[in-house]
C-alpha cells in the first residue's frame, strides 16, 4: 500500500511574502501561526504539528474572551454554548480555531480562507466568514468579511489573538521580566474593571492608574489580563496599540473603525509551556460577554455582510 504524506496536525501551511515580511497561515483556524520583519519574528510562533500554545495568532469568531457561563440571550431566546474554560466556568474565544477553514485563494503576497458556522445548539446563526491576509509594504493587514445566509439576525464579535515576541528567548518566570524592558501604548481612555472569572463588572477612567498607557509605558507593573476602551484614533478612523522592545523594534497591532476595545495579557503565571515570550494584545470588535450585555455587539442583518480590517506592522528606529 503506497503511503501518504500527512501535512501538519494544524493543517496546510501558506506562506506568502512581501518586501520585508513574510507570513505563515495555518488551514486550523485561518491562524497568524508566523510573521517575520527582515527575517525576525515579530509575533511568538509555534510547532504546527502541537496545540496552539496560549490562542497564539488565533482568530477569535464568532466572540472573542468569555461569556459567562457557556449561556447568553439573544433577541429573547437563550443559547447555551460548551464551557471550555472550566476553572472559571465561561466558554471562552469562540470556536472558529477549532475549525480547518477552505482555501479560495493563494497568491505570493495574499492567502483567503473561508469558514461557514456549523449548526451547534449554541450558536444556530448560518454565517459565511472570509478571512483575507495580505502583506504590501506597511505589514499585515486581515480582512473578515462576515455574511448572514440566514433569515435570523445574528449576534457577532471578534478579535484576533497575537502575542507581540518581546526579541528574547525564555521560559516561565523569566518572560516577566523580559517583558518589564519592553514599552507598550495603548490609545484608550477607560479600562474594563472585573471579578474574579475575568468578567465585566464596569468600568473606569484609565487617569492616575497602572492603566494609563497612552503613552509608552514600561510593562513594569505586570500581571495584566484586561481590557481597555473608548479608544482612540488617527484621521484615518483606525486605532493601533503598540509594543517597543529594547532592541528598538516597534510593533504595532490595530484596526479600522470597527475596532472598540483592546485586550492585553502579560502571561504572567501560565506554566512555562503555554507562556510565549512576548505579551498578547489583541483588538477587538467587543469586549468580553458582550453576547450578554450587548456592549458594542455587532448585529448581522439576513443577507448583510460586516467588514473589520486588522492591522500588523513592524518598524525598527
Amino acid at each position: 500500500m503506497a503511503s501518504s504524506v500527512l501535512p501538519p496536525r494544524s493543517g496546510q501551511q501558506y506562506t506568502i511574502h512581501h518586501g520585508d515580511y513574510t507570513s505563515v497561515v495555518t488551514e486550523l483556524g485561518a491562524t497568524l501561526r508566523k510573521l517575520t520583519f527582515r527575517g525576525e519574528d515579530i509575533i511568538a510562533t509555534w510547532d504546527p504539528d502541537r496545540p496552539v500554545p496560549c490562542s497564539n495568532g488565533q482568530l477569535l469568531v464568532p466572540y472573542p474572551n468569555r461569556i459567562a457561563d457557556g449561556v447568553y440571550t439573544f433577541e429573547g431566546n437563550t443559547y447555551e454554548l460548551p464551557v471550555d474554560e472550566h476553572e472559571r466556568n465561561n466558554a471562552i474565544h469562540g470556536y472558529g480555531y477549532r475549525a480547518f477553514w477552505n482555501l479560495e485563494r493563494l497568491t505570493d503576497d495574499a492567502v483567503t480562507l473561508t469558514w461557514r458556522t456549523g449548526s451547534m445548539h449554541g450558536y444556530p446563526f448560518d454565517l459565511s466568514v472570509k478571512a483575507n491576509f495580505k502583506l504590501d509594504d506597511e505589514g499585515l493587514t486581515l480582512t473578515l468579511d462576515a455574511t448572514n445566509n440566514d433569515s435570523i439576525d445574528a449576534p457577532w464579535a471578534l478579535a484576533i489573538h497575537p502575542w507581540i515576541a518581546n526579541g528574547f528567548d525564555g521560559y516561565g518566570d523569566e518572560i516577566d521580566a523580559q517583558n518589564a524592558q519592553c514599552k507598550v501604548c495603548i490609545p484608550a481612555r477607560t479600562h474594563v474593571t472585573v471579578d474574579q472569572r475575568l468578567l465585566p463588572v464596569g468600568t473606569e477612567p484609565v487617569d492616575g492608574t497602572k492603566y494609563d498607557l497612552r503613552k509608552p509605558t514600561a510593562l513594569t507593573e505586570q500581571p495584566f489580563d484586561d481590557a481597555w476602551t473608548d479608544v482612540e484614533r488617527d484621521p484615518e478612523g483606525n486605532t493601533f496599540a503598540t509594543l517597543t522592545r529594547p532592541d528598538g523594534l516597534t510593533v504595532s497591532v490595530g484596526g479600522d473603525q470597527s475596532i472598540t476595545s483592546f485586550q492585553m495579557c502579560t502571561g504572567t503565571g501560565f506554566p512555562a509551556d503555554k507562556h510565549p515570550s512576548g505579551v498578547a494584545i489583541e483588538p477587538q470588535t467587543a469586549y468580553a460577554n458582550a453576547f450578554n450585555t450587548g456592549r458594542d455587539l455587532t448585529v448581522i442583518k439576513p443577507g448583510d455582510t460586516s467588514t473589520t480590517a486588522l492591522f500588523i506592522r513592524a518598524d525598527r528606529s
